[in-house]
């Protein structure tokens, strides 16, 4: 993804993200500079840098002509982090009492939704998380699978060599490139596929049959590569 995409992400248009990543690059600018440098109309400039300033992207330099100065993109990125975290303690206090989680079958698709219901499911995990997935997509998940082993969850991996990680079981396996199998306290399951895009799919479900299921097929494929191993299987 494009770093002008990217941009859009933190609550500004198309043309307020090239103009800020204009100044940073160009620095100091006024409006007919930004227009000029971005290939922007004027007066499109001119308003996509007032918006800047409203959302905090750049600062007014006093004189004439005015120019704008870009706040950090760190800093940019920090500030808009924390008015998410803020609206979303908004919403929570606001929002209906929640309902009961569905019990059935949930297909999910795509790899960035799939991914973030396994970054969810590992995030709010009270006492174990199994999961069973090549180290290529381990590694997109790595950051959750760390804040939950340090809050004292029992995580239990089946990856490809040579993955190691602290106070965590890891089990050495020929995965499928593609393949996730997670598991979360015994009560919630997410298994399939995922491919770049669109292509990926998933099944998450709450149903003891499905959960008791998956269950016994990891310990299988734990017993297995003991087996393999040539260990003794406790």
């Amino acid at each position: 993804m494009e770093l002008i995409q990217l941009m859009t992400q933190l609550n500004l248009t198309r043309q307020e993200a090239t103009i800020y990543v204009a100044l940073l690059t160009e620095g100091e600018l006024n409006g007919y500079e930004a227009a000029k440098v971005t290939g922007i109309s004027r007066s499109n400039a001119y308003n996509s840098l007032s918006s800047l300033v409203e959302k905090g992207g750049t600062f007014i330099l006093e004189g004439q002509p005015v120019k704008y100065s870009p706040v950090s993109l760190e800093e940019f990125c920090d500030n808009q982090i924390r008015r998410l975290v803020q609206t979303k303690t908004q919403i929570m206090k606001l929002a209906p009492e929640k309902r009961r989680e569905v019990e059935g079958y949930i297909t999910i698709k795509g790899e960035t939704h799939i991914l973030n219901k396994a970054r969810h499911m590992i995030s709010e995990a009270k006492e174990r998380v199994y999961i069973s997935v090549s180290d290529q997509i381990l590694e997109t998940v790595m950051p959750d699978i760390q804040s939950a082993i340090e809050r004292g969850i029992k995580m239990v991996l089946i990856t490809n060599p040579p993955v190691t990680l602290a106070n965590a079981t890891v089990y050495y396996g020929n995965k499928n490139l593609h393949q996730i199998g997670l598991i979360a306290d015994s009560a919630n399951v997410l298994t399939g596929d995922i491919e770049d895009g669109e292509n990926s799919t998933c099944l998450y479900s709450q149903k003891k049959n499905l959960v008791d299921l998956f269950k016994e097929s990891m310990k299988n494929e734990i017993k297995l590569i003991e087996i393999m191993k040539g260990k003794e299987i406790i």
